[in-house]
């Protein structure tokens, strides 16, 4: 098989033997509970290496780190706090959150602070540019993991995917704003604006429609069909 098939961005989040039936299924298999865990640790270790890089963060992160900036938090701490209040903004469009979605909160916030202090902070603008493209590729990986699981969005997707659904705005339209806005309100606060927020803006969502691709590709072969626990 050509790599250019393999690589072909996927359109869509696809469906893979280790996914969950029921998104909010709150007895997964082990196997797609671990699949879960491991995407959403290695999106925070992604994000990690954006802050560490001190270029420019993801535009969330650049409000995180503004939040932490004005309070005296983590970034991590502050990460956790974004996503309890957009979780607590899911009501009002009656989004309901899964086991992933929860997951998602805890794990990715809690892993940029295990991380940022023991990542190296290069001072070489081409190291730190590599850096960026590391992170962004491990965002991407993580991404693709915890989405194809299917046990729920992360908070920021679930919101963006309500508002889209109860407004009927295009999804691209819907989160330009949002993290346009999020992104000026981080800036203000003394958030991390720069080339990496650049670099990510431009690059994420065809690395992770890349990554999906792939993941289907694992998913749909047989032969991979490994289930972790065979007792489920």
């Amino acid at each position: 098989m050509k790599l250019s098939h393999i690589i072909k961005p996927a359109k869509s989040v696809p469906k893979t033997w280790w996914s969950a039936d029921n998104p909010m299924s709150t007895n997964p298999k082990f196997s797609t509970l671990m699949i879960l865990i491991m995407g959403e640790f290695i999106f925070g270790v992604g994000d990690a290496l954006l802050i560490s890089a001190e270029i420019g963060n993801t535009p969330w992160t650049v409000l995180a780190e503004g939040i932490s900036i004005i309070t005296g938090m983590t970034v991590g701490q502050a990460t956790f706090v974004i996503s309890l209040v957009v979780l607590f903004l899911w009501i009002p469009i009656k989004e309901i959150p899964g086991i992933g979605t929860i997951l998602n909160a805890i794990i990715i916030a809690a892993t940029i602070d295990i991380m940022v202090p023991i990542l190296p902070t290069p001072d070489n603008l081409i190291i730190q540019i590599l850096q960026v493209f590391s992170g962004i590729i491990l965002i991407a990986i993580g991404s693709s993991m915890y989405l194809t699981a299917n046990l729920g969005p992360g908070p920021r997707d679930g919101w963006m995917t309500g508002i889209q659904r109860v407004t009927g705005i295009p999804i691209g339209r819907v989160r330009i704003t949002i993290e346009l806005s999020v992104l000026i309100i981080g800036t203000l606060l003394g958030g991390n604006l720069g080339l990496g927020t650049v670099l990510f803006a431009i690059t994420i969502g065809r690395t992770v429609a890349i990554c999906l691709a792939i993941s289907e590709k694992i998913g749909s072969t047989e032969i991979n069909r490994t289930d972790l626990n065979p007792n489920q």
